[in-house]
């Protein structure tokens, strides 16, 4: 018996071992290309590069190298690795007091729910008044903006399964095309934004009277030699598993305590994916690292290339996995959404941001465009670009932000309850909540907004 189970793993793990070599073999040529191109000046992953590359050796690619195990297996590694990503994610950075936390953010947490709900609207409509219409597409269609545009390529690959059940099965390689292009977009379109605002003084450095902060020293010192270095990344890695772990754990004991409130709960539940939970798991360990005075032990650049790393190897493998033939048949629809929630996006960045927030409001402001449209290191990209000498708060403000919305949005408990609503309650009424909600936040907003502004 034992024997006969040896025989099935060991190929099972040749497998996975080729799969995870061949991975880290384009990533790191992909990123040595991109290095040598300078994408990071364009404000292009190197990911995505490798990515691409992956997509000539697939089996339908035009040097088909990969075999068909590879890319199965390949397929199932975005779920994971976004887990991972989100269970790193609080490790290494300190938690925020709560003292008087709501009061800086409060405009920022309204201009994230108003685009991130602004998107379902978008593409509820663009299904409803045009894509249903004339093509008869599925209406699960309208969640795709969201998915992808906040969430990205690992949202949009771990609601793959979900898609196909509800009887949309395109809506995997749909999501991650999407995803691609809204990461081109957050940065190359984000780029001309940001030349526009600096034409017409929008920057805080354009301010009268600015001045540069003080530099924050960055320099540290050498950890002690390749054992403490090895070391390092081993007590980090446990302790990003024990906040995965903890993230099983809690999703277990949320299916338990739902398993009797009926089917439309337990089914909600039943589809949602470890990592919305990861990062709840992640907030605990950190919290017990820092009541037991052991914060030390979770270091903020070990849990940073972790994450990074996890994040480019997702791209990579969601990217190469790409059904280029579904995509041919599909440019249509696909082109609606991209275009209608790229310009939702750039209308609340530049109409209502700066009614929403205090006087750096383009800073905070680009960095969510960014984050919203691609992915996090997009929106940091863009800050970077408009404020180089440091001197908003965007970026504390934005972390805090991120602390209280990542378990919900962009890849988290509404992303994943979206098409199991669209399916139980139909998409008009989805929408018209949607909307009900980018009016209530978006009001919220700008009523903290006027409470809050200074006294002339």
């Amino acid at each position: 018996m034992i024997a006969t189970l040896a025989s099935d793993l060991l190929p099972s793990f040749g497998w996975l071992a080729l799969a995870l070599a061949c991975l880290s073999l384009i990533l790191a040529v992909g990123r040595a290309l991109g290095a040598r191109l300078q994408l990071r000046l364009w404000g292009i992953p190197e990911a995505l590069l490798a990515g691409l590359l992956g997509l000539l050796l697939a089996p339908g690619g035009p040097l088909p190298l990969l075999p068909p195990q590879v890319m199965q297996l390949w397929a199932d590694l975005p779920l994971v690795l976004l887990t991972l990503v989100f269970g790193s994610l609080l490790l290494g950075k300190p938690l925020p007091k709560l003292e008087g936390l709501w009061r800086p953010v409060s405009g920022q947490v309204s201009l994230a729910l108003v685009l991130a709900f602004g998107q379902y609207v978008v593409g509820g409509l663009a299904v409803l008044l045009v894509l249903q219409p004339w093509l008869g597409v599925s209406p699960v269609m309208a969640c795709l903006i969201e998915v992808a545009y906040e969430g990205g390529h690992g949202s949009a690959a771990a609601m793959g399964p979900s898609y196909a059940a509800l009887g949309f099965p395109g809506g995997q390689a749909l999501g991650l095309a999407m995803a691609t292009v809204g990461l081109l977009s957050s940065t190359l379109v984000g780029g001309l934004v940001v030349v526009l605002a600096r034409s017409r003084g929008w920057l805080l450095a354009d301010a009268p009277g600015s001045a540069p902060s003080e530099p924050t020293s960055t320099a540290s010192g050498d950890s002690g030699g390749v054992a403490a270095r090895a070391a390092a990344w081993a007590v980090n890695l446990a302790l990003a598993g024990m906040a995965v772990l903890t993230g099983v754990a809690l999703l277990a004991g949320l299916r338990w305590l739902t398993s009797g409130l009926g089917d439309g709960v337990a089914s909600v539940v039943d589809a949602l994916p470890v990592f919305p939970l990861a990062i709840v798991g992640s907030l605990l360990v950190r919290l017990a690292l820092e009541r037991s005075g052991k914060a030390h032990w979770a270091s903020s650049a070990v849990q940073g290339q972790v994450g990074t790393l996890s994040a480019d190897l997702l791209i990579t493998a969601a990217t190469a996995g790409l059904d280029l033939a579904l995509l041919k048949a599909d440019w249509l629809p696909l082109t609606v959404l991209a275009l209608g929630g790229l310009l939702w996006n750039l209308a609340v960045t530049l109409l209502l941001a700066p009614r929403l927030l205090p006087a750096d409001w383009f800073e905070r402001a680009v960095i969510e465009f960014g984050q919203a449209t691609g992915v996090a290191a997009s929106g940091l990209l863009l800050l970077r670009m408009a404020d180089p000498d440091d001197r908003s708060d965007a970026l504390p403000a934005f972390s805090i932000k991120q602390l209280m919305l990542q378990p919900f949005l962009a890849g988290g408990v509404v992303t994943v309850v979206a098409p199991l609503a669209v399916a139980g309650w139909g998409l008009p009424l989805w929408t018209g909540f949607c909307f009900a909600l980018v009016l209530l936040f978006g009001g919220t907003g700008l009523w903290l907004a006027r409470t809050q502004a200074p006294a002339p």
